[in-house]
């Protein structure tokens, strides 16, 4: 009832809203005009497509999604009562939108995202977003990351030990959250200095509200009643939110203040040690106190917002990947032995970490991580708000639209992929990359919005992957067409990934 009673209040206000828009807005009345010139999803007047959204559970979201994008590819038009969405899925489009300087605002759905990353990287847009990415930029460097690969090993062999018990495990096991606990053990150490420990404490009150707050947001996207803030927060999905964000932002406002009160140093043989003279490594957030001058640059509450993000996308995303390409490697016995034949030439049957230089000789690899990307991209939708028209052919789309990118569906065109549902890591040999449209692959988004980390993802799922094939041979049990997905903000599995090992 609850529900109910809040999904009519929201398209009331909507409604009387939207009539009263329609009938005293010139601009507007040219919005709809332009909007609708585009094919799409049959919608009522003032309530567009608010209905389709009753019909979505997390389970057939991705489907439904699917479904409609399918048949009014590559471009069409939905409306969120009165907003208009624009939807592209073509490779021309999306670079128009990625290309932009202008039109970096993200989509209207990031707003579910500010109670807990605020106006970070992820979610700001404008004069705040330049100056943060100027900023944070640096802390990407190739150096900086170089000092960061002691922590992918660490726990890439933590990974392995707790792997270990799964062999000879012949009815298979979930590897998702084995992966997880890995991904968030690294970011936190290198975004925040903290160990964690995820891998090892399976109820950390941290690990616990990570995963309740990003299923809480995944659902709020799909009901269109519990979009305004007033209504959400009075839901009982409202407060558990509240209640993860609680424990999320102390925890995160505790290393921050334990960091300023025991700032990093440089000795005099350029080693970071504390102010006991304890060698210890840098951190995002050190280098973030340290870029922002005692608070001159960036407030306490800009740090945080950051160091959220970190944690937010540095472990999600990545976390995603990695199970996706394991998935693959083990319905692709022939690929996965071709990556342990380059780890074996790499490491010579040694049993030694990897080096940055030998990252850079994992060349088949990586084309295997880039080609699971493109089947499974970690963020399968990219969204913007227009600030300024655009003109995409015949078409003006004004200010004020919503804009998805398709991203799933656009590394799935045949135009550019042959055989686009088949997993093929030779479609990103370099002579294929060559001859290929540049917004036609595009996990990492691209333009002035790019992914900052993409360097570090690709390090740490090197690292990772590297660890786990030269220990086992893996074997999935399930085949791609038998495993549903969930498309959220991060594309996943909604059953477990199921796999056997066996010792190499």
């Amino acid at each position: 009832m609850e529900l109910v009673s809040a999904a009519l209040l929201v398209l009331a206000v909507s409604a009387g809203c939207a009539w009263i828009l329609w009938f005293n807005n010139p601009r507007r009345r040219r919005m709809v005009r332009e909007v609708d010139k585009l094919p799409g999803p049959p919608a009522l007047p003032l309530l567009g497509n608010a209905l389709l959204a009753l019909r979505f559970t997390r389970e057939n979201f991705f489907y439904v999604i699917h479904d409609i994008t399918m048949t009014y590819w590559p471009r069409y038009r939905s409306w969120y009562g009165p907003t208009p969405e624009i939807n592209f899925s073509e490779a021309d489009d999306i670079e128009i939108i990625l290309r932009s300087s202008v039109n970096i605002k993200k989509g209207m759905l990031y707003h579910f995202l500010h109670p807990w990353l605020g106006t970070g990287l992820l979610t700001s847009s404008g004069q705040k977003w330049h100056l943060h990415r100027k900023l944070i930029t640096p802390t990407f460097h190739f150096k900086i990351l170089e000092t960061f690969q002691e922590v992918f090993t660490d726990k890439s062999r933590i990974l392995v030990e707790k792997l270990n018990k799964e062999v000879g495990n012949k009815k298979g096991f979930d590897v998702y959250p084995y992966i997880t606990r890995c991904a968030l053990d690294i970011i936190s150490e290198t975004a925040m200095g903290v160990e964690l420990n995820a891998q090892e404490d399976k109820d950390s009150p941290y690990v616990s509200a990570v995963y309740e707050i990003s299923e809480l947001l995944a659902e709020r996207a799909m009901r269109l009643w519990l979009y305004p803030d007033f209504i959400y927060f009075s839901t009982k999905r409202g407060k558990r939110f509240k209640r993860s964000l609680n424990i999320l932002h102390s925890f995160s406002k505790k290393i921050i203040n334990d960091r300023k009160q025991k700032p990093i140093r440089k000795n005099e043989t350029g080693e970071t040690t504390d102010d006991v003279g304890t060698k210890r490594r840098m951190a995002f957030l050190d280098l973030l106190l340290e870029a922002s001058q005692g608070g001159a640059v960036l407030t306490d509450e800009e740090i945080r917002e950051e160091v959220d993000t970190f944690m937010f996308e540095g472990h999600d995303t990545t976390s995603a990947s990695l199970v996706w390409t394991l998935f693959l490697l083990g319905n692709h016995p022939e690929v996965q032995e071709r990556v342990f034949e380059e780890q074996a030439a790499i490491f010579q049957n040694s049993d030694r970490v990897p080096t940055m230089q030998d990252l850079t000789e994992m060349k088949y690899l990586e084309r295997v991580i880039k080609e699971s990307l493109r089947l499974y991209p970690s963020v399968p939708f990219f969204m913007r708000s227009l600030v300024e028209d655009i003109q995409l052919g015949e078409y003006t789309f004004p200010a004020g639209c919503q804009v998805t990118l398709h991203i799933y569906h656009a590394h799935r065109n045949p135009k550019y992929f042959p055989n686009p549902d088949e997993f093929n890591p030779d479609n990103f040999l370099p002579e294929k990359v060559q001859g290929r449209h540049p917004y036609a692959y595009v996990p990492f988004s691209a333009g002035s919005r790019n992914c900052i980390g993409q360097k570090f993802a690709l390090q740490e799922e090197k690292t990772v992957l590297s660890a786990i094939v030269r220990h086992f041979r893996l074997r999935a049990l399930d085949r791609p067409s038998d495993v549903k997905l969930f498309g959220e903000l991060i594309l996943r599995p909604q059953g477990p990934i199921r796999l056997t090992l066996e010792r190499r």
